[in-house]
């Protein structure tokens, strides 16, 4: 296993498990479970986040609604086929967890509730708007290597003068980024009646670094 691609992709979150904790899959013998976390903002927001992780890391561990809990992982991401669609699901791969029983350790740790570190390479040409409040925005895909040559394709959004930086990348920049995974709702009409609210994850962009004269060029995703 590649310990440089482990290190490419980190996730540290601390949150309030808000869904049932319910069987997901089983992988060489190894279950695997999915919870849903809330994980507050710097505002009044907050995002619900979907994690994934193993029977072997959760053994004699109480991980009922209204826990908090400190995860330590990486982003995933996967295709699953819904309503003939194939849609990209996002899933927080937890590598460590601990239950957080000290309030005031859960106090100190939520002043950072919610970090993502990736570096990977520029997967979609960037699509660069503005908001109806004049807000810049420009939308990235990142593929981000894996260990056994797997990769993960994230959504990520820039902001005001990383919107503009990012516009001007192409496909097969070398890029790294910091900054948080937020979930926001959005609605799919597929005809006059039917409205169906959905919910999509990215990664929202703090800061950002341009990797130039790399050799490891990605030039097909």
């Amino acid at each position: 296993m590649n310990d440089k691609n482990l290190e490419s992709n980190i996730v540290k979150i601390i949150g309030k498990i808000v869904e049932p904790i319910e069987f997901s899959h089983e992988m060489y013998g190894e279950g695997f479970y999915n919870f849903k976390v809330k994980v507050p903002r710097l505002s009044d927001s907050v995002d619900i986040l979907q994690i994934t992780v193993s029977e072997r890391l959760i053994t004699n561990m109480d991980l009922s609604i209204d826990t908090y809990v400190k995860l330590h992982g990486q982003l995933r991401s996967y295709n699953r086929y819904i309503d003939n669609a194939s849609r990209l699901i996002l899933t927080v791969f937890t590598r460590e967890i601990r239950v957080l029983d000290d309030e005031q350790e859960r106090g100190e740790l939520l002043k950072q509730p919610n970090e993502i570190y990736l570096d990977g390479y520029i997967c979609k040409k960037p699509i660069y708007r503005t908001t109806p409040f004049g807000r810049e925005i420009t939308d990235l895909l990142l593929a981000v290597n894996r260990p056994y040559n797997k990769s993960d394709y994230i959504p990520c959004i820039a902001w005001g003068r990383n919107a503009r930086f990012c516009e001007n990348l192409s496909v097969g920049d070398h890029i790294k980024i910091w900054g948080r995974i937020q979930s926001r709702e959005y609605q799919k009409r597929h005809n006059d009646d039917d409205i169906e609210t959905r919910v999509a994850y990215e990664v929202s962009i703090f800061k950002l670094e341009y990797i130039e004269n790399d050799n490891n060029r990605l030039e097909n995703c």
